[in-house]
């Protein structure tokens, strides 16, 4: 694209990005980006409201007539991981390449979608409203961010999360059910013939997870798949038979089961308590033949479905995800995001919704 504006807003995206990169704003303390967003915002002369660490805005000619469009990302990270090279807070560019924590997840979605946003702002006569929000605590799926947001947001049709996809079309993604697992024993002196290891009598479940694969393989999402991820027992002390084991599966379900069948078959297979720790967090999709999905297709893009779940699980409409940036770049160390990704992510965004946006006869 040649158009000036969109330049404009390129340049302002990747400066905004720059000064998110160098605050921290791990889940539960975005106070600090979410300050800098709604100021930006401000500085457009955008009424941005704000919900805790969730900002939100709308279209000038809002009109409680229309139907109404969201563009989602977030603004929290994950923290920086002990492989770190670089400072994480530092925003380096090099190579074509910006560094810093949370520069592709979801940094440069968020940044791509605001500035879709106020491109779209002040146009008049469009099919549907346009609704802005930047959202917290979708790192660890937390009660307030997305979910906290959407009753103040009235009535939404459909929308679209920014998450680094390659700006490929994520038309479903795996929902994800957490258990906690319990196994009971008896403590006893190891040094001895006692008691009754909760350990032992866990790896037969552990190893259950590890194998079993559930029938049902989605077109779109594949299998099932069960990771044990964390263990730990109620010991301190290295000569004590452990009375109790606790391990974490990690179960990511596509659409072609609900949790409770999940849940049924694995309570039915292992002797272990298990506890799931949310039922919140299901497998979600949107219709290929939506209009937003076919204006992806018609630009060459290509439908997939995430093995990665994102606050999309959590919104009652339907939704694409799709941003600038790699999937596979979220949560390493020295993470990056190409700058041309950015500048074609916001291109890409602007040619995905304005065909259906249009403007109203």
């Amino acid at each position: 694209m040649t158009n000036p504006a969109i330049h404009t807003l390129q340049a302002e995206a990747i400066s905004l990005l720059r000064q998110l990169i160098a605050i921290p704003s791990f889940s539960k303390e975005e106070d600090k980006t979410a300050d800098l967003i709604i100021a930006y915002l401000h500085s457009k002369n955008i009424p941005a409201q704000r919900l805790q660490n969730n900002i939100w805005a709308k279209n000038r000619y809002f009109d409680a007539d229309k139907p109404t469009l969201l563009l989602n990302s977030h603004h929290d990270t994950v923290k920086p991981n002990k492989a770190y090279t670089l400072d994480p807070f530092s925003p380096i560019e090099k190579d074509g390449k910006l560094f810093g924590l949370g520069s592709n997840d979801a940094g440069g979605p968020l940044v791509s979608l605001i500035a879709t946003f106020i491109y779209f702002y002040d146009r008049q006569g469009l099919h549907y409203n346009i609704l802005l929000a930047v959202t917290a605590e979708e790192e660890i799926s937390g009660h307030n961010g997305i979910e906290l947001l959407v009753p103040e947001l009235g009535s939404i049709d459909w929308g679209i999360v920014g998450e680094p996809t390659q700006m490929q079309l994520a038309v479903a993604e795996k929902g994800l059910l957490v258990l906690d697992c319990f196994t009971f024993g008896k403590a006893g002196h190891a040094a001895r013939e006692e008691g009754e290891n909760a350990i032992y009598k866990a790896i037969p479940d552990m190893e259950w997870f590890r194998n079993y694969r559930f029938p049902r393989v989605s077109e779109l999402l594949g299998p099932v798949k069960m990771s044990v991820t964390v263990i730990d027992t109620d010991n301190k002390a290295h000569n004590v038979v452990p009375s109790q084991c606790h391990f974490v599966v990690d179960v990511r379900v596509n659409e072609l089961y609900t949790f409770e069948e999940i849940l049924a078959v694995i309570r039915g297979a292992v002797s272990c308590e298990v506890n799931p720790r949310s039922l919140r967090m299901r497998s979600s999709s949107i219709p290929t033949d939506h209009p937003v999905v076919r204006s992806g297709i018609r630009a060459g893009r290509k439908c997939y479905g995430s093995p990665t779940t994102s606050d999309k699980a959590l919104m009652p409409f339907p939704t694409l995800k799709t941003g600038p940036g790699d999937s596979a770049r979220s949560h390493t160390a020295d993470e990056y995001i190409y700058l041309k990704e950015i500048e074609e992510g916001i291109e890409s965004y602007i040619q995905l919704i304005d065909p259906i946006l249009g403007i109203k006869d």
